[in-house]
This record gives structure tokens, C-alpha cells and sequence, in this order.
């Protein structure tokens, strides 16, 4: 149990390391980026986990995340007061509304982010079952194929809805009120709790998939990836096993688009893009399909570099040439569960096990 999380103490250790880097070197701006990379995490750590150990594709997960921003951007920002009555006077009466002013000083009624961010991931959780069912009956590409298909419907719609702001997106939402009086905010007063809230929330995240991987679920699942014939053969349940996974993940997807769209105060049609999907795949890829701290770490290290621009206007393609390589040279990835005994293996080998020539 304590081996299982030592890990996970060196991972704080090194978000604390990099905190302490950017105030001594005073640079604390890096922190922005580095926030926005750990909700982006939260993708990937869901998605390792579906294509790892449920052994399932998906090229649409960008859609998930914009059903979060989009779902939490909207009832934050749609002002309710010019609708008085009826359900809006109930929704007042029980507290779930909020006042505060807009840009210009007018004032505004809208959802409170808690209950908006609640109504993103259960609609993120029923889409992720109507999809899931069907979908996940496919394997190899035809699953691919499907799963895009679902990204590129949610694109086309956030783009070509009015009233989410087509092309321009929706803007000036509000912070995401905690405990203590801390808020989800891009402000740059909020940087160092905002970096410290995102980190720890994917530290979290990470606990609970540790834990999920090591239980009889998680033991299940790696039957299922191995061999899914014999291990329904057995009596697990096989079908249930994947949808279950399908749906944890687009949960990942969306609470992560719900607070990153409150830190960033806005979300564009960009996020449910097509490559952003790639994206989230490649990292995955090359961090191992099946090794968390992997696809955790290149997260880190990928997302970060290009937030802070490295790739300039080639970012697509960088991450479209990556995942061609991996799947050319390391299908299992750079980072794969097995690589350090691998290298055991090779720098240590036994004289015996070689043949005699």
C-alpha cells in the first residue's frame, strides 16, 4: 500500500519543486500554463486509462471536454432576469442563482457555477452511456472511426450554434467559487492557489485510478484488454466493464473543460476540434497506453511546451508526427509500464541465457 503511493508523494514534490523554481527565478507566469496543463491532464489520465486497461479508442474526448466548457459557460453567463417567474423564481428561492454584474455594469442572474457544473457532467454522463452503448460493440478502426464521428458532430454544433457563440465562443465566465474563499480564476493574484488547486486536483485523480487499477475492477479490465473472448468466457462482464470505463473517462473530460473554461473565462470551438482528440491520443501514446505516471508525465512536459508556444504554428502537426512515430517504432510507448525491468534485462544480462555459439 505505501509502495503504491510513494510515487505519488514524489509527484507533489516535484508541483511544489516547480512553484519554488518560478518565485526564486521570478518567473511565476509559467505557472499559468502550467495550471492550464493540469487540467489537461485530467484528459489524458482518463483517456490512459480507457485505451490502456479497457483496451478501447477514442479519437472523440475533445468533444466531452467541450461538452463541460460549453454546458458551465452558458448557464453562467445566460442572464435569467429578464425572465422572471416560474421556474427562474424557484431556482431563486432555492439559492441556485446568482447575481453579479456584467462587463458594463448592468447586472446579471445567472446559474451558480456548482449547479452548472453539476448539470455539465451528468449530461456529460448520459451522452457518454447513449454513445458508449453502441459504439463500444466496434473494435479496431470501425471504434476509431465512430468515436470521431462523435467529436466532429460536437464541433460542428458548438461552432455553428448562436446562441453558444458560433465561432467566437463564450466569454466572460466567471470564477469558479471554493471553500475558504478560494475561486477557479485566471487572476494573476490567484496564480500560486489556482496552480496548487489544479495540481492537487489531478494528484486526487490519480489516487483514485491507482486505487481503481489495483481492485478487482482493475484486475478485471486488464482481462478484458489481454484477452476479451477468455475473459468473457469467464463470466466477466465484459460490455459493462468498457462502458463503465467510456463514461469515467468522459467524466475526466468534462470536469476538466468545466474548470478550465472558469479559470480561462471563456471557451472557443477550438477545444472540441478534431486534433485536440489527436492530441490527447498521442500523449497517451507516447507516455505508454497502459502506464499512468507515463502518459501523466509527457502530459506535463507536451502540453506545457505548447501552451508556451515552442511549436508556433506547427503544434498540429508536431503531435500528428508524434503519434505517427510511436505507433511506427514504440507502440507500447516511451514511458511503458515494463520499461525499466526491460532495461534491467538489457544492461544486466545473464551470460547463461545466451546461446552458446
Amino acid at each position: 500500500m505505501a509502495r503504491r503511493y510513494l510515487p505519488v508523494a514524489a509527484f507533489a514534490g516535484l508541483i511544489v519543486a516547480i512553484q519554488l523554481a518560478t518565485r526564486i527565478t521570478d518567473t511565476p507566469y509559467h505557472l499559468t500554463q502550467l495550471t492550464m496543463t493540469a487540467y489537461y491532464s485530467l484528459i489524458i489520465v482518463g483517456l490512459c486509462m480507457l485505451i490502456g486497461y479497457a483496451g478501447q479508442i477514442s479519437l472523440g474526448h475533445a468533444g466531452f471536454f467541450a461538452i463541460g466548457g460549453y454546458v458551465t459557460a452558458f448557464l453562467t453567463t445566460f442572464n435569467l432576469k429578464p425572465h422572471p417567474g416560474g421556474i427562474v423564481s424557484l431556482l431563486s428561492n432555492s439559492g441556485v442563482l446568482v447575481a453579479r454584474p456584467d462587463a458594463y455594469g448592468g447586472d446579471l442572474l445567472t446559474v451558480h457555477p456548482w449547479l452548472a457544473c453539476a448539470v455539465a457532467i451528468l449530461l456529460a454522463v448520459v451522452i457518454a452511456y447513449l454513445v458508449g452503448g453502441p459504439v463500444l460493440k466496434l473494435k479496431g478502426h470501425y471504434l476509431a472511426m465512430a468515436t470521431l464521428g462523435f467529436g466532429i458532430i460536437v464541433y460542428r454544433m458548438v461552432l455553428g450554434t448562436e446562441f453558444l457563440g458560433a465561432a467566437d465562443g463564450i466569454s466572460e465566465v466567471p470564477g469558479f467559487p471554493l471553500l475558504s474563499g478560494m475561486v477557479i480564476t485566471g487572476n494573476s493574484s490567484a496564480r500560486v492557489s489556482n496552480y496548487y488547486l489544479a495540481w492537487g486536483l489531478v494528484i486526487l485523480g490519480m489516487v483514485f485510478l491507482l486505487n481503481l487499477i489495483d481492485s478487482r475492477v482493475g484486475r478485471a479490465l486488464a482481462a478484458v484488454h489481454g484477452a476479451e473472448d477468455a475473459a468473457g468466457a469467464m463470466g466477466i462482464p465484459t460490455a459493462r466493464y468498457k462502458l463503465n470505463t467510456f463514461v469515467l473517462s468522459a467524466v475526466f473530460a468534462a470536469l476538466a473543460g468545466v474548470l478550465l473554461t472558469h479559470y480561462n473565462g471563456g471557451i472557443g470551438p477550438s477545444e472540441a476540434g478534431v486534433m485536440k482528440s489527436v492530441r490527447y491520443v498521442a500523449i497517451v501514446a507516447i507516455g505508454g497506453m497502459a502506464n499512468l505516471w507515463g502518459a501523466l508525465s509527457m502530459s506535463l512536459v507536451l502540453n506545457y511546451l505548447s501552451l508556451r508556444g515552442y511549436f508556433g504554428t506547427y503544434d498540429d502537426a508536431v503531435f500528428g508526427v508524434i503519434l505517427i512515430l510511436i505507433m511506427l517504432f514504440a507502440p507500447d510507448g516511451l514511458l511503458r509500464r515494463h520499461l525499466v525491468s526491460d532495461l534491467k534485462r538489457a544492461v544486466f544480462r545473464d551470460p547463461a541465457d545466451e546461446e552458446a555459439p
